[in-house]
């Protein structure tokens, strides 16, 4: 089984070299995958266009051929949302994404300002991707899990619960998570804890 084209996308600050996005990324090259992780200009005070923008180049960028999956954390989120949003160009459109630790769409945090009240359009998110879904961690300061089941029930898509995930960050132990490697590989469903 070949595996897929994989675009790992970090939220506010990044993603430390103890994250699991980073674990990620390496495991999947190490098997042979193509990975891109970019680091989004200015991680620590983010703006919308400038990410979207970014975004776009790199999807652009990814092969035509075969599954391209994303993998979206935290900020991310609400940028794949924005992006959902206005993606009408097929060679921006991918098969999978997951959308892990969003923060709630109305968030007070002001260095997110630009990326708060994303869209949540489902029919915009199918044509985005194929097939879309929600993880969150029981815990989030960012998301309550009722929270969390508002956005997943707008969206129509499925929501995963973690139970003591937090913000699945290296916080609260979310180094290396073979669960999500396997989501990845196989879109084995439900996602499970480290």
């Amino acid at each position: 089984m070949s595996l897929p084209y994989v675009l790992v996308l970090h939220g506010l600050n990044g993603s430390g070299p103890a994250h699991w996005q980073n674990w990620l990324a390496g495991e999947l090259a190490h098997h042979g995958a193509q990975v891109d992780m970019p680091v989004f200009a200015d991680p620590d005070r983010p703006t919308l266009d400038v990410w979207l923008a970014e975004l776009r180049t790199h999807l652009m960028a990814a092969p035509s051929t075969g599954e391209r999956v994303v993998v979206a954390h935290s900020l991310a989120c609400l940028l794949w949302l924005h992006h959902a949003d206005t993606c009408d160009d097929p060679a921006l459109r991918v098969d999978r994404v997951l959308l892990v630790a969003p923060p709630r769409p109305q968030h007070d945090e002001p260095l997110i300002a630009t990326f708060v009240q994303p869209p949540q359009d489902p029919a915009a998110l199918r044509r985005a991707a194929a097939s879309t879904r929600l993880v969150a961690g029981e815990g989030d300061p960012h998301l309550t899990l009722a929270e969390a089941k508002l956005l997943a029930e707008s969206l129509r898509i499925d929501l995963d619960v973690i139970v003591g995930g937090g913000h699945l960050n290296p916080d609260t132990d979310y180094g290396p998570w073979p669960a999500v490697l396997k989501w990845v590989r196989s879109d084995r469903t439900p996602l499970t804890p480290r």
